[in-house]
């Protein structure tokens, strides 16, 4: 892989984690605002900013020239937030090789337009290959060597397979994937229902009611994820139901963070204003809620959601999207029948 350059758009935690998954095996640049960062990463092998406490690969590079890193890159990993994502693509257009791939890393949506990050790189990088990396991965856990996988879905199968080997080590496993929407809606998804998972939690309703509202997430999720063009089977795996799992359970998910405050009686903006990374999912419930009234999709949960972050309901998910309604089948419970 040594003659493949990648560059990541981004030095938060996760694009800096995925920079540092690269650079076992290819020679690898980490593009970041922050001078800070940059500095330190270069010097002191460290993000200090997110991630103080864990090494980077020593060979991994940082750097504040956009241009000129993208001008010389044969893989671009679009590490940036959702909100900055169209921006960024526009930046580097006049930059940016015809042929090189193009890799998302962000999981959401586009509020404006909801589009999902690959739909606005083909838009504004035409003529490349586009796809994601994903899955239940926290950045922490992967920095310390614990085992993880991931999948990295193109259509370009072929390109998927060479690609597949830039970010593979021996601790972290990644797999093939040809659904791209299925492994990006997944992502995208999740954000919501760990909202709801963290509220549960914060609560203190107890590990029954969270297992039961993930379990019913996940079928809102795939009914929204196949309406929308996703094979079930990439939902119910590491791109939906493994990276739900994950961001749901851990602590140090942001998401299930601004859920447990919430339950915990805090307001979305006091909670918002003391966060120095974005939590994705406030912004998607909001086009969540669109899009699931454009397929005609019932779905009590992310609807429950929107509402606490939203329009300032209190967040009581056990109730309102668990025990109420009629009583009927499971699998007709997110299709509008007995709930």
């Amino acid at each position: 892989m040594s003659e493949l350059r990648v560059l990541v758009l981004g030095g938060g935690s996760w694009g800096t984690t995925v920079a540092h998954l690269a650079a076992h095996n290819t020679p690898t640049t980490l593009w970041a605002r922050d001078v800070e960062t940059v500095d330190s990463i270069n010097t002191r092998h460290r993000n200090i900013r997110y991630l103080a406490d864990y090494e980077l690969h020593p060979d991994l590079r940082a750097t504040t020239e956009l241009e000129e890193a993208v001008a010389s890159t044969d893989l671009l990993v679009m590490g940036v937030p959702t909100g900055a994502f169209r921006d960024t693509c526009e930046r580097v257009a006049p930059h940016l090789r015809p042929w090189v791939p193009v890799l998302s890393l962000a999981k959401g949506f586009e509020p404006e337009t909801l589009l999902r990050m690959t739909e606005i790189a083909e838009q504004v990088l035409p003529s490349r290959p586009v796809g994601v990396l994903t899955g239940p991965n926290l950045a922490k856990e992967i920095l310390a060597g614990y085992p993880a996988g991931a999948v990295v879905a193109l259509t370009e199968e072929h390109i998927a397979h060479r690609l597949q080997a830039v970010f593979a080590t021996p601790t972290f496993r990644v797999f093939t994937h040809h659904d791209v929407v299925g492994c990006e809606l997944g992502g995208a998804l999740k954000n919501v229902y760990a909202i709801a998972a963290g509220a549960v939690e914060g609560r203190q309703l107890g590990d029954n009611a969270r297992a039961a509202i993930i379990t019913r997430a996940l079928a809102e999720l795939i009914e929204l994820g196949t309406k929308m063009g996703g094979e079930p089977l990439t939902l119910a795996g590491l791109a939906g139901m493994g990276d739900l799992l994950a961001t749901c359970i851990s602590p140090q998910s942001r998401n299930t963070r601004v859920g447990r405050e919430l339950g915990a009686g805090r307001s979305i903006e006091e909670i918002l204003a003391g966060m120095d990374q974005v939590a994705e999912g406030v912004k998607a419930a909001k086009v969540v809620k669109e899009l699931a009234a454009r397929h005609k999709v019932v779905m009590p949960i992310a609807a429950q959601v929107y509402g606490i972050c939203w329009e300032g309901r209190t967040p009581d998910f056990a109730q309102e999207s668990l025990l109420r309604g009629r009583l009927g089948h499971e699998l007709g419970a997110h299709r509008g029948g007995g709930r």
